[in-house]
């Protein structure tokens, strides 16, 4: 249902039944890793005007892999770890083989 590199790709569905109405499938809830495991590519330092598709094409190639970051800094929104008021805030990255276990 979703690409290998997609944070949803190893999460099921589920089926929502209503007596009367048409089932309604839905893909279940991902949470958060509890912690990254060993394998941090880098460490960068938001400055202004970062936004965090560019970050992670920088480091991975991919901007499409920025929930790779977020999973690594325990962030459920990519702008939390971007915005003004986290300037000077060290972000982890991942090394891109790394896969984070959910909780």
């Amino acid at each position: 249902m979703f690409a290998v590199t997609s944070r949803y790709h190893d999460i099921g569905t589920a089926v929502l039944e209503q007596a009367g109405r048409p089932d309604i499938v839905y893909v279940r809830r991902r949470f958060l890793p509890t912690s990254m495991p060993p394998g941090v590519l880098a460490e960068h330092t938001v400055v202004q005007g970062d936004r965090l598709d560019n970050v992670t094409a920088r480091y991975l190639g991919d901007p499409e892999q920025y929930w790779r970051i977020c999973d690594a800094n325990d962030a459920d929104r990519p702008d939390e770890l971007t915005s003004g008021d986290r300037l000077g805030r060290r972000l982890i990255v991942p090394a891109p083989d790394v896969v984070v276990v959910g909780r």
